[in-house]
């Protein structure tokens, strides 16, 4: 079986229709903003993002992603600058494996918390994981997403029962401003475009999972009544969840794997918590096809786990196997067939990350004027550190295929920190 029978025979193709893909974009967008059945939760972000952001005043930093937590103290300088102080990093509560109920999980943050809960009366909660934000600013987790196991903290207001958990500890209160990651990216892009006069930002990540946040016309948020029509809000995409690409049988296998199979699955084909698993599965078939020697073959088929890093490095250069792979003996010709077969997956994700980043352009409206670009902010290991494809550099040409034959001008940008320094914004101008 050569390779393009064997991408035929498991519905697998790199090519994406980016033009369908963007019209389904937009159709689900407008479904979700209208309260109508969408897999996009397209949730509003209640933050002002015109506020001048004060300077000299310190705010409480949390950012809760992935499996790593970060608390800080975080003020900006008279020139804009961010000090960051007082850093702690910790591993996120339930994502190892080990279920914390509801209390548990809440005093565990407010144990994060008590080290700098002196320092502010506010903080800036990056949250990143699927939540209903309110207009005071508190949250409502939808679900969990990157394997936590915390079930009974779904549907809970978490930035209050964290304020009543750190009170209960310290007799200390804290104003908990929630937001998603993708939101705070999108602020982060504020304090670096202060050099140039943008139309729009965009906020885009994609290291374990992926989300994306933009700048909607309150006009067109028809689920939120009320808001003055002449405004504009940042709406948190939850784009990860987006169910409009068309899955391989890759994706099918590597989904009988995780705990929410049916959930994520734009997130799934393009994030670094499992493109590893998903090319696990294409290696796996590979074997099962007779397109691996059978040394090679009988090895693969024995892999129960293959991180995305592995798969990464190994497809980007077979002759520095690491992890799972470096055992296999694999003939010059076997590596050869697993680049032919791995270097596609990460073509699709770069072909779908750019077709992602585009319908939120291209949904504010913006970027006509090239003296006027949308600022996109753009942060994640897995967006900068795949080595695979050249893959940021495809992400980017991406862009200016779509974004450009639509005459949109945009720039992309990197903050470090971006998280944390959004969440600092968000704290002090909310």
């Amino acid at each position: 079986m050569n390779l393009e029978a064997f991408f035929r025979k498991h519905d697998f193709s790199a090519d994406v229709d980016a033009g369908a893909l963007l019209a389904e974009f937009d159709r689900q967008m407008d479904e979700g903003l209208a309260a109508r059945p969408s897999s996009l939760a397209m949730l509003p972000a209640y933050v002002d993002s015109s506020r001048e952001v004060p300077t000299d005043t310190p705010v409480v930093v949390l950012d809760a992603g992935g499996t790593n937590l970060r608390v800080a103290v975080v003020w900006f300088d008279r020139a804009g600058k961010a000090r960051v102080e007082d850093f702690r990093r910790y591993r996120m509560p339930a994502a190892d494996g080990t279920a914390l109920s509801a209390k548990d999980f809440f005093d565990t943050f407010a144990g994060f918390l008590e080290p700098v809960c002196q320092r502010s009366d506010a903080a800036g909660f990056c949250f990143s994981y699927p939540t209903e934000i309110f207009p005071d600013l508190d949250g409502r987790l939808i679900r969990w997403s990157k394997q936590i196991d915390a079930p009974e903290v779904v549907g809970e207001k978490v930035g209050s029962r964290i304020s009543e958990a750190l009170f209960a500890k310290t007799g200390r209160r804290l104003a908990l401003r929630v937001l998603n990651d993708t939101t705070a990216t999108l602020l982060a892009g504020k304090t670096a475009g202060l050099a140039r006069r943008y139309s729009s930002y965009v906020g885009f990540i994609l290291g374990t999972g992926t989300n994306i946040a933009y700048i909607e016309r309150n006009a067109r948020i028809a689920k939120v009544p009320g808001l003055d029509p002449a405004g504009s809000m940042i709406v948190n995409v939850e784009s990860g969840a987006f169910d409009g690409a068309p899955r391989s049988d890759f994706d099918r296998r590597a989904a009988r794997r995780w705990k929410n199979p049916d959930e994520g699955l734009f997130e799934k084909m393009i994030s670094g918590a499992y493109i590893g698993d998903v090319g696990l599965e294409a290696l796996r078939a590979a074997a099962e096809d007779g397109l691996f020697s059978p040394a090679a073959a009988a090895a693969l088929l024995k892999l129960d786990a293959l991180s995305t890093k592995d798969f990464d490095d190994f497809v980007a250069n077979p002759f520095l196997a690491t992890g799972a792979l470096a055992a296999i003996p694999f003939t010059e010709d076997d590596r050869r067939t697993l680049m032919a077969v791995g270097e596609p997956l990460f073509l699709r994700a770069a072909a779908l990350t750019a077709v992602n980043v585009s319908a939120a352009v291209l949904r504010t409206g913006e970027g006509r004027d090239p003296l006027h670009p949308v600022c996109v902010t753009i942060d994640g290991s897995t967006y900068y550190k795949t080595r695979t494809a050249m893959f940021k550099s495809r992400v980017e040409q991406g862009l200016r295929d779509i974004l450009g034959a639509r005459g949109v001008f945009f720039d992309t940008v990197f903050v470090e920190d971006a998280p944390m320094i959004g969440s600092a914004v968000a704290g002090l101008i909310a």
